[in-house]
């Protein structure tokens, strides 16, 4: 097979996102809309379009740091991303071509890779990994992602502890609606996290807001209102056409009482069905490989279980 490699241009960057959002695995954070956000001198981008006889099998979103080459680090997710069906042998030849071109040509000594969990995929499939680690990558680490299956009623998989919170919630006249302040939800986000872990959120407010306009149907916010006052949020990232991924959940801790996290998710879950979507992604529940017991039992309650998040690796 004739695969060669080229480096991506920003006169390409129609014809990428295309190239995602019809391709096996790809979701939002690999769309060149969604890297536009970082200011262009954030990183060193050195993403390339994969071609087998001028026709694009494959891209490969990435940025250069002291001769190493990540997929990508302004992404929750990486990778080289495929053509649905693609079979097991040109995900072969495709990734040894990848891997002699980084080595080779750009130069790398280091390689650094962050999968979408299984679950992004159109069709299930290992073939990547599986090449990847004939080629000697390595885990350099996996973390647990909490994944809940869609459904009609969420009190299908909710355990008794939820479904309890849920119609507490309800009783206590907490509703859920969608659309209401980022702004609002930015300050209890960063409240929590300031409050619990000494940390800032991912994000700031001034780049959530810009996302929102780059993908004003994409990106949703659910709160849980209680009197008028927005007392718990999600912010929801419609990753593709099979999962949505909450990126953001946050709520005042003065109102836990009221359980508005276990109906805002209720709800959320409903809207996903009636969407189509097959899974809501909860986000992970380890960092560094070390799990956070509570917040996974908690999501454990809505319903989810856990699925990896790969970190891999190769030295050249």
């Amino acid at each position: 097979m004739n695969i060669r490699i080229e480096k991506y241009t920003p006169a390409e960057a129609e014809r990428w996102d295309e190239f995602i959002n019809d391709s096996g695995n790809g979701t939002i954070f690999h769309t060149r809309r969604f890297l536009s956000y970082h200011p262009s001198e954030r990183f060193n981008d050195r993403s390339l379009i994969i071609k087998e006889n001028n026709n694009w099998v494959g891209v490969f979103p990435a940025a250069l740091s002291d001769n190493a080459i990540s997929s990508h680090p302004g992404a929750s997710y990486g990778g080289i991303i495929f053509n649905d069906f693609t079979g097991i042998k040109k995900i072969h030849q495709i990734t040894d071509t990848l891997i002699d071109y980084i080595r080779n040509e750009l130069k790398c000594n280091q390689i650094e890779i962050t999968l979408p969990p299984i679950i992004y995929h159109t069709t299930l499939c290992n073939y990547l990994d599986f090449a990847l680690l004939r080629n000697n990558f390595t885990y350099k680490k996996r973390e647990l992602s909490a994944y809940i299956p869609i459904t009609k009623n969420p009190f299908n998989i909710f355990k008794q502890e939820s479904r309890t919170a849920t119609r507490k919630s309800k009783r206590d006249g907490v509703v859920v609606k969608e659309g209401r302040s980022i702004e609002d939800f930015y300050h209890i986000l960063e409240n929590n996290l300031s409050m619990r872990h000494n940390v800032e959120p991912t994000h700031t407010l001034s780049e959530l807001l810009l996302l929102k306009e780059l993908f004003p149907s994409r990106i949703r916010l659910f709160s849980s209102i209680y009197k008028e006052k927005q007392i718990a949020s999600t912010l929801l990232f419609e990753t593709n056409k099979k999962v949505v991924l909450a990126f953001y959940i946050s709520h005042i801790q003065e109102y836990q009482h009221l359980r508005p996290v276990n109906l805002l998710f209720y709800e959320v879950i409903r809207w996903a069905y009636r969407n189509r979507y097959h899974f809501l992604d909860l986000g992970t529940f380890t960092l560094d490989m070390e799990p956070n017991f509570g917040l996974g039992r908690f999501k454990e309650s809505l319903g989810a279980r856990g699925i990896f998040r790969d970190y891999l690796q190769l030295t050249l």
